[in-house]
């Protein structure tokens, strides 16, 4: 099944899975270790990123280690970038709306 990658960051766990493997490559008893939940959720939680394409799998030896697909993370940057634009947009509408009305302020102290 594919699953949409908003569906991976839904979750604290895995975001905090995303957060761990961000930093180095992982395998899931290495991750499983960071959370006081069972190996089994944890692979369902892998499962699921794996799922969203947030995940690369590994294998040396006997052990699969997950590493972040940093690519893939992209997505999401590209979504928030579309609101950070909006709000950063209102934010310089209220700094220009503050600047005129300290001027304005400004200038009745001068006239008095």
């Amino acid at each position: 099944m594919r699953r949409d990658i908003f569906q991976a960051i839904a979750d604290p766990t895995r975001r905090a899975i995303i957060s761990l493997i961000a930093v180095q490559a992982m395998t899931p008893n290495a991750i499983a270790e960071h959370f006081d939940t069972s190996r089994q959720a944890i692979s369902k939680h892998l499962r699921i990123l794996w799922e969203c394409e947030l995940l690369q799998q590994e294998q040396k030896g006997r052990e699969i280690y997950y590493q972040l697909e940093v690519n893939k993370m992209k997505e999401i940057d590209q979504w928030l970038a579309q609101f950070k634009a909006i709000w950063e947009n209102r934010f310089n509408e209220l700094d220009n709306i503050l600047a005129t009305l300290k001027n304005k302020t400004d200038e009745n102290k001068s006239a008095i």
